[in-house]
Order: structure tokens, then C-alpha cells, then sequence
């Protein structure tokens, strides 16, 4: 967004009153925490998804088998 669609936001808000703000800035921070949510939820399903998939699972028991050598170096 450029700086003058911004300006001409502000300028339209502060001819609103208060109350009227208010009530925009609580929709927009509804607006922003169901977005906020539905990313969250999103890269959950997708962690999700790949903790379920065979070939993930697979592809880490060989890096874990690969790094098992060095779990009996004694370091912690």
C-alpha cells in the first residue's frame, strides 16, 4: 500500500468520531486475529500432515539412524 493510500485512510478515519474508531479498530483487530488463526491452523495441519506421512517418517528414522554414531561421543 503507498503512502498516499494510507494519508487518505487516516484523513477518513479522523473525520469519523470516536466511537465510530473505535468500533473500526476492533473489527480490525478481529480481521487480524482470524487471520493470525486460520495461519496458525493452516501450518499446524501442515506439520500435521507431514508427522502422518510415511515418507517423512521414514526420512527421519534414517537421519536418526545416520546420527546415532554420534549420541555415544558422551557429549550431552
Amino acid at each position: 500500500m503507498n503512502t498516499i493510500a494510507i494519508t487518505q485512510l487516516e484523513e477518513t478515519i479522523s473525520r469519523l468520531s470516536l466511537k465510530e474508531q473505535l468500533l473500526l479498530l476492533e473489527r480490525l483487530i478481529q480481521r487480524l486475529r482470524q487471520h493470525l488463526f486460520a495461519t496458525e491452523d493452516n501450518r499446524n495441519n501442515q506439520l500435521a500432515a507431514m508427522a502422518n506421512d510415511p515418507q517423512m517418517q521414514q526420512e527421519l528414522k534414517m537421519i536418526n539412524e545416520e546420527f546415532a554414531i554420534t549420541e555415544l561421543d558422551g557429549l550431552d
